[in-house]
């Protein structure tokens, strides 16, 4: 089993900056991708960004794409989300993913069903 732990939401300008952390636990995960989702209220869970825990092609929603940034840090079992020129729209529960690397590709990385272990997401505030 994996667990997912997400740490470093807040509240926040517009404008400003983040960086949420998603700490990793349970089981050797070089076979992952690890993908953060958010959630909005009233609105479906959507795909953000994606890593393969072994390295390879970073993946992202054009919505962040150029403000944010995916990383891993292996030492550490860690994987983060640097967010800058956050907005209001950008206001979410956040949520790390984890999923076997059965597939890949933006469209496989995107997909909520292919991920079967979650976090239980941390608050991300933007004010106007």
């Amino acid at each position: 089993q994996v667990q997912l732990v997400e740490s470093g939401g807040g509240l926040v300008q517009a404008g400003g900056s983040l960086r949420l952390s998603c700490a990793a636990s349970g089981r050797t995960l070089s076979n992952y991708v690890m993908g953060w989702f958010r959630q909005a209220p009233g609105k479906e869970r959507e795909f953000v960004a994606s890593i393969p825990w072994s390295g390879g092609t970073r993946y992202y929603a054009d919505s962040v794409k150029g403000r944010f940034t995916i990383s891993r840090d292996n030492d550490k079992n860690t994987v983060y989300l640097q967010m800058n020129s956050l907005k209001p729209e950008d206001t979410a529960v956040y949520y790390c993913a984890a999923r076997y690397s059965y597939c890949s590709g933006y469209g496989c990385d995107r997909r909520l069903k292919e991920y079967s272990h979650w976090g239980q997401g941390t608050q991300v505030t933007v004010s106007s």
